[in-house]
């Protein structure tokens, strides 16, 4: 009984911790869970592939999530997670790993539920391992079903969803340090919460690129991040650049040929650079 299954990673459009409604956009780093379920056990095992430290219970929450939806109660599991997204730097690494372990437990167990159930059962299972605040509805639907996606995160209710142009590119700066969401200071986000409602109005417009800039500047701000590594990005031709989620990467979207020069001013940062396609690829089961 075994399932795999590979998901898209995505940045983000509109935080959504301060209203309830956000956004977020696919990006073609990719994440795998290979997941075989084990009969007549309850003990669920967890490989985290250059993560040995990373906490599993997301992971174990995910597989739980399915059994229990198929009401199936003696079943332990060995799941193994490869991943391309840094974790905990605000690229959607918990929905992502949430949703691909999800799917792959459906499939190993040769079930098939609609796509809005997987996503809804891997936000579940962020909820019972406390990574989420608002439910992060919106960057588990962006990294399934790719392209951007506006959500209400409350009502678990997609509000917008369209494909993006895939012939643009995303280039992330990753910073070395982390945010946990679960230890993210939330308070400091609602005295701005009227900015963020514009951002996220801009973004029911169409007008993505400046809902995500002023999202950025709105959240940077906020948490006293910097706003410079944002700022150089558009001077260098960037079509938007911000803060990712609760950070601390920052994203720019941008054409091909702002690329390099985006790359070179960030890569005397200390950090990393990634750049990615944008996509409006779904989340699938592989073989293998």
């Amino acid at each position: 009984m075994k399932g795999k299954a590979v998901v898209h990673g995505a940045v983000t459009i509109i935080n959504a911790i301060s209203t309830g409604k956000g956004g977020a956009l696919g990006i073609d780093l990719k994440t795998e869970a290979a997941v075989e379920l084990i009969k007549d056990s309850k003990d669920i095992e967890v490989e985290i592939i250059g993560g040995k430290k990373e906490d599993p219970t997301l992971a174990k929450e995910s597989v739980k999530a399915v059994l229990n939806h198929f009401s199936i109660n003696k079943m332990g599991a060995y799941v193994r997670i490869t991943s391309e997204i840094p974790i905990a730097r605000g690229l959607k690494s918990s929905s992502v790993v949430a949703n691909s372990i999800v799917l792959a437990s459906v499939r190993a167990l040769g079930k098939k539920i609609p796509d809005e159930e997987v996503v809804k059962l891997g936000v579940e299972a962020a909820f019972k391992a406390k990574v989420t605040i608002t439910g992060a509805y919106d960057d588990a639907c962006a990294s399934y079903f790719g392209g951007v996606v506006l959500t209400d995160n409350h009502e678990r209710k997609v509000l917008k969803r369209e494909k993006i142009n895939k012939d643009l590119f995303a280039v992330v700066y990753v910073p070395k340090e982390r945010t946990y969401t679960q230890k993210f200071p939330k308070e400091r986000l609602y005295p701005l919460k009227y900015a963020v409602e514009m951002a996220f109005e801009l973004a029911m417009q169409g007008e993505y690129w400046k809902a995500l800039t002023l999202n950025g500047l709105i959240h940077s701000s906020a948490l006293g991040l910097p706003t410079k590594p944002a700022v150089d990005a558009l001077l260098a031709g960037a079509l938007a650049s911000g803060l990712s989620g609760t950070g601390p990467a920052v994203a720019a979207i941008a054409k091909k040929e702002d690329v390099i020069e985006i790359s070179k001013l960030w890569s005397n940062l200390d950090g990393e650079v990634l750049k990615a396609n944008l996509t409006n690829q779904k989340a699938r089961c592989s073989v293998g």
